[in-house]
């Protein structure tokens, strides 16, 4: 098979796959926040902030009656994911604004970020571990290989208080907040990009380093070299095409890695990404958001994964997916 046919292959069923998944996660979200006590949550929430103890139960049957909560749960979830389809999430508990609202804000700025991190992220690690994997044994592998593991070592939580002592409160180079509210600004990035690029460069450049290695021992590239083939022509030509396989496909899933890394490091300095978003949902039980929220999540995986068995059959279309 070809490799235009046999990539509409793969891409037609990860987005089959997207849609049984989603519809999946859907439901049991849908089931899970269904039950009574999320419901009684919401209905204190929505009248005023009653408290439980005076919240009768006449109260909750005339507020579900209102709602239309005592329909038949399969009603019930087709009404709500067909206002789902439609970009009808629902309103923030805690912030009185559209979740679709709040959720284009919140992708937006993470958006930026992620940009900025993929900026510098696939230059540096593809660089230098390719370097690192050419040179196996030599000074600086050993020195690209010492500086991949103490990054990948530190936790984040633990970086980004490092760069906030140093960089922040004590030369004062950068705002030790990222914020933002005076607008754009590429200092209040500075921290948090640092933070995410420390720990995912040294990853890549582990993984490319290894690859670049393995390949670079292969009987083929050995078979190229005793035929009298320049080395650079031997590593252009033959070995990076077959190194850079994992640390592609790695930079692909990153996408779905980067969604969960967020979330400390938007905490920490305060931006007003997916992750802070998420965390604020979880704190406050914001039902609407937290839903919206995962369902977002679940998309982002699905499609990185899509990206990645891509990038896998460009890169070596012997490849077959199941």
């Amino acid at each position: 098979m070809s490799l235009g046919p046999r990539m509409a292959k793969v891409v037609l069923r990860r987005l089959a796959q997207m849609l049984l998944i989603m519809l999946t996660v859907s439901l049991l979200l849908f089931a899970i926040f269904d039950s009574d006590q999320f419901r009684r949550k919401v209905a204190v929430a929505e009248l005023g902030g009653l408290g439980v103890a005076t919240f009768s139960d006449s109260d909750y049957q005339e507020w579900l009656d209102k709602k239309g909560l005592n329909q038949p749960f399969v009603v019930r979830y087709g009404r709500w994911l067909a206002a789902v389809c439609h970009g009808d999430l629902g309103d923030s508990m805690e912030k009185d604004v559209a979740v679709s609202t709040l959720l284009k804000e919140s992708l937006a700025n993470t958006g930026i970020l992620a940009f900025f991190v993929f900026l510098f992220l696939i230059p540096l690690s593809l660089t230098l571990g390719v370097l690192a994997g050419m040179n196996e044994g030599s000074l600086p592998d050993r020195l690209i290989s010492f500086v991949a593991v103490f990054t990948t070592s530190i936790p984040q939580i633990a970086t980004a208080v490092l760069l906030t002592v140093i960089f922040a409160l004590g030369l004062r180079w950068v705002p030790s907040k990222s914020a933002m509210t005076d607008g754009w600004s590429f200092s209040a990035l500075v921290l948090p990009l640092t933070t995410l690029l420390l720990y995912d460069v040294g990853y890549i450049v582990r993984m490319t380093r290894a690859a670049m290695s393995d390949v670079m021992g292969s009987q083929f590239i050995r078979t190229a070299v005793l035929k009298g083939l320049p080395r650079r022509r031997v590593i252009l030509n033959h070995a990076l095409k077959n190194a850079l396989v994992v640390p592609v496909t790695l930079l692909c899933l990153e996408l779905n890695g980067l969604l969960s890394q967020v979330v400390v490091v938007e905490v920490f300095f305060q931006y007003a990404g997916f992750g802070r978003m998420l965390f604020d949902a979880a704190t406050f039980g914001d039902i609407q958001v937290i839903q919206a929220a995962t369902l977002v999540a679940v998309a982002v995986a699905v499609l990185s994964q899509l990206l990645s068995d891509a990038a896998t059959v460009l890169l070596n279309p012997r490849v077959r997916f199941a």
